[in-house]
């Protein structure tokens, strides 16, 4: 029998673009596995993060970054290291991983399948690699992929060919819904194909609009999960592997149980987490209304960033009902943070009075109903300005999708959390954060939602109700349905018309409103570009 390699997978979350930084933490697992594991296995891009973007086009990057990779290089004599960066040759760039021994890369593996699809564009700014890379490493011969590559038949089959025996993978995979089974399914079609066990190494953390939810795991030579890392937290996981009559073997541990809305949120606040801090804001402020959308808000904030670094501002209008104003104060009371009151109506007043020889004889309409959000996206601004604090919009996917939203208004800010989350997942994710503690009202959940920038006013004289809304902007954002088949599943075509109609002349908007964490297959963002001036609508509808 061979003796056993013990492995760590180092579920870290970085930051892109802070070589320094993610040098310190790198060194800091090193120094913690060495003890533990003969190799310790990074995430794809480490040095950098993922994804670098345009840096990967400025020379002196590549500087910094060979700097770092010496400093690895110069702590590696205790434990095998195998690390991802971009390594330019000859004005070529790579997505590369580095195999470090004794202060030496002993070997190298350049990326074989490049992703140029939703929110990846890694053909703008690398090369593909076309051979395989095998290490000979304590009798175990060990082949090497990047995250795409696993997609695909042809790497894991090359690497098979000339002799590997396991496959182990650095990957950046971004989260979404469901993406932690996706990708199970494919490495069990990998492993049924070429019986060669699988080390999975994910990024975690939240960069911009894209959350890594790590969910690092290691499948065996039967596609069995001997090891799954939580998702959404940081560590460092070990394996240990043996072999014996030219089989491998590998330990089995227990599997956390985290349900699908328990990993929601927890992607959320690590999205709020790492976009506040990683910009260096000293906290977050939001409008809170007594609306379900700003308390589920401000729960994912407090749980980011702790009580203290959370400032909410209740702004009534004439149209505020009592029991908002009541329920906003009772949440943040719950919850402990910094509540304050400012009064909108000698504002609005004063808007209309200087307004007035403009409006004359034009009736009220939706006007003064944006002016009334836009006064509170204006104080919302200023008190940012004043304190340094971000401010957190409110927006969910239902609204961002069709325009239920104030351009300068309700959408002024940096950061909109529910930007990808519908709000029939608003009210169920309400549910779950109230059942680890209480934090938002009974009554917020329960009330029917509304803007309330008119008398009586709800939103669903204006929509659909939400379960039918969601369903149909799911059919046509994430599914690329056409009219007629959205129809054929059951739903009114006037209805339907409405929504999609709503959805086209809404474009504009969505292109001015802040980054949000992506949760579903396809969010207002990157990885969703439609053309603001279109006669797309005339061809649909």
């Amino acid at each position: 029998m061979t003796t056993g390699l013990r492995i760590c997978l180092a579920q870290i979350n970085f930051k892109v673009a802070d070589i320094s930084g993610n040098l310190k933490k790198i060194l800091t697992a090193i120094k913690e596995a060495q003890t533990q594991a003969d190799l310790i296995i990074f995430p794809e891009l480490t040095l950098t993060s993922y994804p670098p973007e345009d840096l990967l086009l400025r020379q002196d990057f590549y500087h910094y970054i060979e700097q770092a990779l010496a400093t690895v290089c110069q702590n590696t004599n205790q434990i095998d290291v195998l690390i991802g960066y971009p390594k330019q040759i000859n004005n070529t760039v790579y997505n590369t991983i580095a195999w470090i021994q004794q202060g030496k890369i002993i070997a190298e593996y350049f990326k074989q399948k490049l992703p140029n699809y939703g929110v990846f564009d890694e053909k703008r700014y690398f090369q593909t690699g076309n051979s395989p890379t095998i290490v000979d490493f304590k009798g175990y011969k060990i082949g090497l992929a990047i995250c795409e590559d696993l997609w695909f038949s042809e790497p894991i089959r090359l690497a098979k060919n000339v002799g590997a025996e396991l496959i182990i993978s650095p990957n950046a995979s971004p989260f979404s819904v469901g993406k932690k089974e996706k990708r199970l399914a494919v490495l069990k079609k990998r492993i049924n194909e070429t019986k060669l066990p699988i080390i999975y190494v994910n990024h975690i953390g939240g960069q911009d609009d894209l959350l890594f939810d790590g969910s690092s795991f290691v499948l065996n030579s039967e596609a069995e999960v001997c090891l799954q890392a939580p998702a959404f937290k940081e560590g460092l996981f070990y394996t240990e592997i043996t072999k014996l009559n030219q089989c491998l073997h590998i330990n089995k541990q227990a599997l956390p149980k985290q349900s699908k809305l328990a990993i929601i949120y927890e992607g959320l606040v690590t999205g709020v987490r790492d976009y506040i801090n990683k910009n260096g804001f000293p906290g977050a402020i939001i409008g809170l209304s007594g609306g379900i959308d700003s308390a589920l808000t401000l729960c994912i904030a407090v749980d980011a960033l702790g009580k203290d670094r959370v400032q909410t501002i209740m702004m009534p209008s004439p149209y505020t009902a009592d029991i908002s104003q009541i329920d906003a104060k009772e949440q943040a009371k719950t919850l402990d943070v910094n509540y304050q009151v400012i009064e909108i109506q000698p504002v609005f007043s004063a808007f209309l009075q200087q307004l007035a020889p403009l409006f004359r004889n034009l009736p009220a309409d939706k006007t003064e109903e944006n002016i009334q959000a836009r006064i509170r996206g204006t104080l919302l601004m200023a008190v940012s300005n004043k304190i340094g604090r971000l401010v957190l919009t409110t927006s969910n996917k239902s609204e961002t999708a069709v325009g239920y939203t104030t351009l300068y208004g309700d959408m002024a800010g940096g950061f909109c959390v529910l930007k990808d989350v519908y709000k029939t997942l608003v009210y169920q994710l309400a549910d779950y954060r109230n059942s680890l503690s209480p934090a938002i009202p009974r009554r917020v959940i329960e009330r029917s939602p509304s803007a309330e920038l008119a008398p009586n006013q709800k939103d669903q004289d204006s929509l659909p109700p939400y379960e039918i809304l969601d369903e149909i902007i799911a059919c046509f954002i994430e599914h690329d349905l056409s009219l007629q088949e959205i129809i054929d599943k059951g739903f009114s075509p006037d209805t339907v018309k409405k929504v999609l109609r709503m959805i086209h002349i809404n474009e504009y908007k969505r292109r001015q409103s802040p980054p949000g964490p992506k949760i579903t297959g396809k969010a207002f963002s990157r990885n969703r570009r439609y053309p603001i001036t279109s006669g797309f609508d005339s061809l649909i509808l």
